[in-house]
């Protein structure tokens, strides 16, 4: 489900007075410590409260360790499915109610689907805070499985899927295609919206299995940010939560990927573009080794804001395009996955020119790139990385800080995660970004999906 946010615009203005002090000379510390208090549940829920008191609101952010990259073989876009049907219904809540309480509460709400987890958050003012958490356990306790409701909501999502992929230019480009092309393992590579066919195949037994096993207590992580009394709030989440039974966790299956030792090239017709696109796409080093981190240093230097060298190259020396997308993990940033990953960035380009020209402009940056990058260089990609990571911290009004809270939580059992990551970049140095260059951002570790704009009717868009 996508809700539209509606702005708090109490929460802009606090966020606004807190701006205001900080530039009047509150000098700011050099390095700001999220508040992390981290503990367990008996029954396996891992909980996380980070205090807040510049707003009077509060966040409730639960994290289903289960994504679109595990969903059910025969049942693709079943994790999204399952999202949708997490707002039909629970155990007291009617159909809308949820979302019914939470707007009529002046607060906003949402839910997504991503390749290690699927979340659900509210943000309401914080006198509403044990409301939220009653709900929240409320539909993690039982929710109203139905053949009504499951028709319904294949039917939403089917439509979502023709609304944003088959009926829309460039749909699905490049974050629901590219990992079908580059990618070979089934469960890196399948259609994450789903098949139609399998879509209307799931029936009422897959929902409530996948239920039972995967919206366990002890197969989430949920996060309290915001304006609260710590110890209150313990008590609330224990008397909410305490009760749901854990479930019996299967075993997760292979996801790895092969090394790729070949540069692939693929090219997808679109009948309803009228400019070629393009996406270049490198599989990344393992997450948390230093070549990991490397990699978010290189992505700021080669794709993100002005200067990045991609930029300058595409769109300043050579005017081939507007401007370029891309950067670690389309679907999020590169702290919130768990598994194969690619780095990527997609633009599209005049219909004059050929994918020669486009793949020989970025071969130009990416030969070069070893010369291009000393200390002084990797310290402005330690400046814009720090401010990116501040950025993430406070979007969407402090929902930034839960979702790095979660990840780290459900995937590495520790959200104090969020207190180092400034400190794992400052470790690199220009020889761990060299080999990381000589090992990732390689020709035979890239695939190159070009789109051909039927629409066009252009003969150099074919060549």
């Amino acid at each position: 489900m996508k809700l539209q946010i509606t702005l708090l615009m109490m929460c802009l203005f606090f966020i606004s007075c807190k701006n205001d002090r900080e530039t009047d000379g509150e000098s700011a510390a050099d390095t700001y410590t999220v508040p992390v208090e981290y503990y367990k549940l008996d029954n396996g829920l891992k909980v996380i409260l980070s205090e807040d008191k510049t707003a009077p609101t509060a966040i409730v952010a639960v994290y289903y360790n289960i994504g679109f990259r595990i969903e059910p073989k025969n049942r693709t876009g079943f994790a999204h499915l399952f999202e949708h049907m997490m707002f039909q219904g629970s155990e007291n809540l009617g159909k809308m109610e949820f979302i019914n309480l939470v707007q009529k509460n002046g607060g906003v709400l949402n839910g997504s689907t991503r390749f290690d987890f699927t979340n659900y958050f509210e943000i309401v003012p914080s006198h509403k805070l044990e409301t939220m958490l009653w709900a929240e356990a409320d539909r993690m306790k039982g929710l109203d499985i139905t053949q009504e409701n499951l028709t319904n909501q294949q039917g939403v999502v089917k439509n979502e899927v023709r609304v944003n992929v088959l009926n829309q230019p460039y749909g699905g480009f490049p974050w629901l295609d590219m990992p079908q092309y580059a990618n070979t393992n089934w469960y890196n590579s399948h259609n994450f919206y789903g098949d139609l066919e399998d879509l209307d195949a799931a029936n009422l037994e897959d929902v409530e299995s996948f239920f039972n096993t995967y919206y366990s207590p002890n197969n989430a992580a949920l996060a309290v940010i915001g304006d609260f009394d710590r110890e209150e709030v313990r008590g609330w989440i224990q008397k909410y939560f305490g009760s749901i039974p854990s479930a019996s966790l299967p075993e997760k299956p292979d996801i790895s990927e092969p090394l790729q030792t070949e540069e692939k090239r693929f090219v997808k017709n679109d009948s309803l573009a009228n400019k070629p696109a393009i996406a270049i796409a490198y599989k990344m080093p393992e997450r948390n080794t230093p070549e990991y981190f490397a990699m978010g240093l290189l992505d700021q230097i080669l794709a993100q804001g002005d200067n990045a060298l991609l930029r300058q190259k595409l769109v300043s020396e050579k005017g081939y395009t507007s401007g370029i997308s891309g950067g670690i993990n389309f679907l999020g940033n590169m702290f919130n996955y768990n598994g194969p990953m690619l780095w990527m960035f997609n633009f599209t380009y005049d219909n004059g020119k050929t994918e020669a020209e486009i793949v020989g402009a970025v071969d130009e940056v990416m030969d070069s790139l070893k010369l291009t990058i000393d200390q002084k260089a990797l310290d402005g990609a330690v400046v814009k990385m720090r401010s990116d990571l501040y950025d993430e911290l406070g979007g969407t009004f402090g929902m930034g800080r839960a979702d790095l809270l979660c990840s780290f939580a459900l995937f590495d059992d520790d959200p104090g995660r969020i207190n180092t990551l400034e400190e794992e970049f400052r470790k690199i140095t220009p020889e761990v970004i060299h080999k990381t260059i000589d090992d990732y951002l390689r020709p035979t570790n890239r695939t190159i999906l070009r789109v051909n704009p039927l629409l066009a009717n252009d003969k150099n868009s074919a060549q």
